[in-house]
């Protein structure tokens, strides 16, 4: 059957569907190359079948692969049918799922159940794409724990005597209202990291809602500005940043609640998870599932690199 005419709409249809080798790899390549199977080195569509090993051969540049190779699933000794099911959970769990979960789920450790993970939220990183338009909130958060929750000595290198946001991790938002979130780490809430983001990001002329930041205020000289002060009110009319204070409400209890703890070196890539199950809440799982597995090539990420990113 062809993979783009399979309607998966459960889990159960996901782990019945994928029980079959032949069926794995037909899948993957359909979603990948629509137009035939092409080699991942050359790009050309001359490619012989070598059966006996489940893997392709290139014609032109005489180079073999399989349907692995090009994409997240690279060099992983694991087959095919245990990361579909891994990525159909990761992607349709509204709340994440966590490594031990999904280590229990498809039968790996959770070490490698975690590795899984970070490669597939390396393939839910949404490209560059347009800018925002319309009518865009911006507001920012703190992801890390309370001070009153951590040990003495590491709350005093930390925060230093102080329990507000200091050591904690700030996250810019910016919400195109009644359609897409885009989110990135930023070092701090000074205009000069906050203002060429929001430039950067959202069509000129735009109307753009924050709070009474006083790192916003420049914006008003290339878009429609309007604040709210929540020291006064959290609404006026038409201007609040509700829409992006729910998505905050639904990362932190991804974060606090399925995750745990979350390095800072790592949470640009949770961001990216929970971006993209935001941005496809109106898709079926199987639409939601289809969308990812087309997202899988050129994102390779390796253990070396993953764990690299945490002394870099």
């Amino acid at each position: 059957m062809d993979a783009q005419d399979f309607q998966l709409e459960t889990l159960m249809d996901a782990v019945e569907y994928f029980s079959n080798r032949e069926a794995c790899e037909q899948f993957v390549e359909q979603m990948r190359s629509p137009d035939g199977v092409e080699c991942p080195y050359c790009k050309s569509k001359n490619i012989g079948h070598i059966k006996a090993r489940h893997a392709y051969q290139c014609r032109d540049c005489r180079m073999q692969f399989t349907a692995k190779v090009g994409t997240i699933f690279e060099d992983s000794p694991l087959p095919l049918s245990k990361w579909l099911v891994a990525l159909w959970v990761e992607v349709n769990c509204r709340n994440g799922i966590s490594s031990c979960e999904v280590a229990r789920h498809i039968g790996v450790t959770q070490k490698t159940a975690w590795f899984m993970g970070h490669r597939i939220r390396a393939a839910l990183q949404a490209p560059e794409g347009g800018k925002l338009s319309g009518e865009i909130e911006v507001d920012e958060t703190f992801i890390g724990g309370k001070a009153r929750n951590m040990h003495v000595g590491r709350r005093e290198r930390k925060i230093r005597g102080g329990t507000g946001v200091a050591g904690k991790t700030v996250v810019m938002g910016l919400l195109e209202r009644h359609a897409k979130v885009k989110t990135q780490v930023v070092r701090n809430v000074r205009r000069k990291n906050l203002d060429p983001l929001v430039r950067e990001h959202v069509e000129s002329g735009s109307t753009v809602y924050t709070d009474a930041l006083p790192s916003y205020e420049s914006l008003q000289n290339e878009f429609t500005h309007l604040a709210i002060d929540h020291a006064e009110a959290y609404v006026r009319g038409n201007v609040h940043t509700n829409g992006l204070e729910n998505y905050w409400s639904l990362l932190k209890r991804t974060l606090k609640g399925t995750y745990v703890s979350v390095e800072p070196f790592h949470l640009f890539r949770y961001l990216d998870e929970q971006a993209f199950r935001f941005n496809s809440r109106k898709a079926t799982d199987g639409e939601r599932f289809k969308d990812a597995v087309q997202s899988i090539s050129g994102k390779r990420l390796t253990y070396q690199k993953l764990t690299g990113d945490c002394v870099s």
